[in-house]
């Protein structure tokens, strides 16, 4: 997968895509998760013209396909920061191999700054509290240019996550608490997509990942229970599971020992089920509640069909395409990409690249998987060090719970000649 360099301000629909070496059938799972990204961006892509319209103007003005003009000027099929951050997350997670914190706050960095995957070539939408975290991580990057000898920028955004925890002083999650905006949600669904596999790391994650921009727990919270309801849909838990008020308890063991938010619980024990939607007090504004209600709203309401789930949801007027954006990752999961495609493929600004991202954290996601096993398999025929002689091999690195290499770490600081230009993932993928 090639991504391209950001000072390049190569375009999303010009980057070439490299499909991955998958099977020639695609399986299930595989159709699901490429339903969850590109049903993101069509929900995106739908409200991106009346994005902050009210209520009172999209009955008077209801959105039935994709528009351009409007709020942004775009044309019809182009998305917004919703899907330029999720982008930046998969592309974090593909080039990495892992998820890495830092690297994913410096990809936020470079589409606020430079345009990188932006369907403009610029950051044209950002919400205030995701603006704010990004300065404050500009802010915190001087700490690592004076450890690291006044690097240059470029160098200390390719810095190994090694290198950037060595800091002690340094911390890359910029969110405070309070804030409780839909951010964090709106871009979650690659972490799912990508750890699937392990349900209750997905959960996990996807709450570190609201906590680098926003830190309310209510935020990483919401975050997590989304993310659960998304690896369920990815591994086929039919609509009425999804959707039943005891589905946080009867998937309790992915959320380890941090309870949900009781604001999170509510919602998940069935808030949204109103048949009189807005005028039952369903909004789509942007405090994560709402957006997590209202998204699931439009998955409960829509009679079956992704059509009618994403235009009702742009409908509610206000933050229309972040909680349509919502709403399309989890019926994207549910539905699958064939079932949406049809409809809006054609008019999706890069389709191709949307497809190709998610069929790439299909497989670098089932690499990881594997890898795991592969070390379950080997703990399991380790011999007992109390009834042999025999030591455990120590040629195979051992990796902890989030997939960061904890052997052998250096004390020294790394030379900035030997590391990657910016961009250039520390894995086995290569930029143009």
């Amino acid at each position: 997968m090639q991504f391209p360099h950001p000072d390049s301000r190569i375009l999303p629909a010009n980057i070439k895509c490299v499909n991955p070496p998958l099977h020639n059938s695609k399986s299930d799972e595989q159709e699901r998760i490429v339903g969850s990204l590109v049903g993101l961006a069509i929900g995106d892509a739908l409200g991106a013209s009346v994005e902050f319209r009210p209520r009172q103007y999209l009955l008077d003005h209801p959105i039935s396909d994709m528009q351009g003009g409007g709020t942004w000027g775009l044309d019809a099929g182009q998305w917004t920061d919703d899907t330029s951050m999720a982008l930046c997350l998969a592309s974090s997670l593909i080039t990495q191999h892992q998820f890495n914190p830092y690297d994913q706050m410096v990809r936020y960095k470079w589409w606020y700054k430079k345009g990188f995957l932006s369907s403009t070539g610029q950051c044209f939408d950002i919400g205030s509290t995701t603006r704010s975290s990004l300065e404050k991580f500009c802010e915190r990057q001087n700490i690592l240019k004076q450890y690291y000898k006044n690097a240059k920028e470029e160098v200390i955004d390719n810095l190994p996550l090694e290198d950037v925890r060595r800091v002690q002083n340094f911390n890359e999650c910029c969110g405070e608490a309070g804030e409780a905006g839909n951010g964090p949600l709106m871009r979650l669904a690659p972490v799912p997509l990508f750890y699937f596999r392990q349900p209750d790391i997905a959960v996990q994650l996807a709450g570190e990942s609201a906590r680098l921009t926003h830190g309310d727990v209510k935020a990483v919270d919401a975050c997590r229970y989304y993310a659960a309801l998304i690896v369920a849909a990815i591994s086929g838990e039919p609509k009425k599971d999804l959707l039943h008020e005891q589905f946080y308890e009867s998937h309790r063991k992915w959320f380890g020992s941090e309870p949900l938010h009781p604001d999170v619980v509510r919602v998940a024990q069935g808030s949204y089920k109103k048949q009189g939607g807005y005028n039952e007090g369903i909004r789509g504004k942007n405090y994560i509640i709402n957006t997590l209600e209202a998204a699931l709203w439009a998955f409960w309401s829509d009679e079956n069909s992704f059509e009618n789930g994403a235009l009702n949801a742009v409908n509610l007027g206000d933050d229309t395409d972040t909680t349509a954006a919502v709403y399309g990752q989890l019926a994207g999961a549910y539905y699958g990409a064939s079932a949406i495609l049809r409809h809006w493929g054609k008019k999706l600004y890069a389709v191709n690249l949307l497809v190709c991202t998610a069929e790439w954290l299909y497989y670098e996601g089932s690499r990881i998987q594997s890898n795991r096993n592969q070390q379950q398999q080997q703990k399991q025929r380790m011999p007992n060090p109390q009834s042999s002689t025999h030591q455990p091999s120590t040629t195979t690195k051992p990796v902890d719970r989030m997939g960061y290499n904890t052997q052998n770490a250096k004390n020294t600081r790394p030379d900035p000649s030997k590391l990657p230009a910016a961009g250039m993932p520390s894995g086995g993928f290569k930029y143009d």
